[in-house]
């Protein structure tokens, strides 16, 4: 990718609020369209080996060995995904990652699992803004099947996501959270 092409997407990383109306917001819908036929491939995958090259390829980079995803798994671009070492994400996963997110070594994902970097403005006025924000999850923690990831969270190192929470700011290391919105239900000793 040129670097004119890159710049967008290295503005929402960067926390950048984004209008529809951006000289650059194009190649997002290019990049929406390259995501999508590689998508396809990786959710008819017959292997975690075949399923790990495809996310690959789409998020850029090698994905480690000792990483597993299981399919079907959904995102829109892909290429603001960071994998660590020792990753499992679960069947069903959709990783929305505009603004980024950051899966550290050694975490466990539940099925049904949604993170996303992006939100919109409660303004009409200014509603098809897209404003992004980096999602974290720290080394070592666990989201639990049908969590929900907001923008700008980070998820603290061995700290676990209880199924069905919706996680709207960050969970300290060691720490329990959940419910809707989540609350802290115990420390991790």
């Amino acid at each position: 990718m040129t670097e004119d092409k890159a710049n967008i997407f290295k503005r929402m990383t960067l926390g950048e609020a984004i209008p529809m109306n951006d000289p650059e917001y194009a190649h997002i819908g290019a990049a929406v369209k390259r995501t999508m036929e590689l998508s396809a491939k990786l959710n008819s995958s017959t292997s975690v080996e075949e399923a790990r090259d495809f996310l690959g390829q789409i998020i850029g980079e090698k994905v480690d060995d000792s990483t597993t995803v299981f399919i079907p798994f959904y995102t829109n671009i892909g290429l603001n995904i960071k994998l660590g070492k020792n990753v499992f994400i679960n069947h069903a996963c959709s990783f929305l990652d505009l603004g980024g997110i950051e899966i550290e070594d050694e975490v466990m994902i539940g099925p049904r699992v949604n993170i996303t970097s992006e939100n919109h403005p409660v303004s009409v006025a200014d509603r098809k803004t897209l404003v992004p924000g980096k999602v974290t999850i720290k080394k070592n923690a666990w989201i639990g099947a049908g969590a929900t990831i907001l923008p700008g969270v980070t998820v603290g190192e061995n700290s676990i996501v209880a199924a069905g929470a919706l996680v709207n700011k960050d969970v300290p290391f060691n720490t329990v959270v959940g419910g809707v919105p989540a609350k802290v239900l115990k420390k991790i000793s």
